[in-house]
């Protein structure tokens, strides 16, 4: 079979690692707790910027929220290393800028993602995510973001959500660990 993945906030925990980052650079406490209640996918207004300040220190904190020690959610890695070792295809399918692709790549494998350079696309903005699923002809795609999964209503595609405050309002499968996954195929 063929799964496809988003990456951020799908596989790794990167909205609360920017957060993280976020308190220490403005030196803040701004609580867990808050960022856990958000129900949208920007965290800016939490450190009290404007979405143009926000836009600014995504931009500038880019480079050490993509490539530090974003932590993999918990069972990411040994779930896709298992599904390979089952002999599906993984493929990955991440809006991050065309410009990040290569050292993304290399990020993963560093992370013990299994990775195959022709299984990684990269560079789309969200809503042109579809295109590329429907050619790949998937059989599984996981995203946290509404404006992807919505855009999802081919019938022999199984699309599932990585649990996220903000995108509880979807009512499609949910996945909240990836340990869940050997349960859900």
């Amino acid at each position: 079979m063929r799964f496809g993945f988003d990456i951020d906030d799908t596989l790794i925990n990167l909205r609360e690692h920017a957060f993280h980052l976020y308190n220490k650079k403005l030196g803040q406490d701004v609580a867990l707790e808050q960022f856990n209640a958000l129900n949208k996918v920007e965290i800016h207004d939490l450190f009290g910027m404007t979405r143009e300040e926000g836009s600014k220190m995504w931009v500038d904190t880019l480079e050490e929220t993509y490539y530090t020690d974003c932590p993999a959610y918990p069972d990411a890695v040994e779930t896709l290393q298992d599904l390979i070792k089952q002999g599906h295809e993984v493929y990955y399918i991440t809006a991050r800028p065309a410009e990040h692709g290569e050292r993304t790549m290399k990020w993963l494998v560093e992370q013990g993602f299994p990775m195959k350079e022709s299984r990684f696309y990269c560079g789309m903005k969200d809503q042109e995510k579809v295109n590329i699923i429907r050619e790949l002809q998937l059989d599984f795609y996981f995203d946290d973001k509404p404006a992807v999964l919505n855009t999802l209503t081919d019938d022999t595609l199984r699309v599932f959500v990585k649990d996220q405050s903000y995108n509880q309002e979807l009512e499609i499968p949910r996945i909240t660990n990836w340990a869940e996954l050997k349960e859900l195929i």
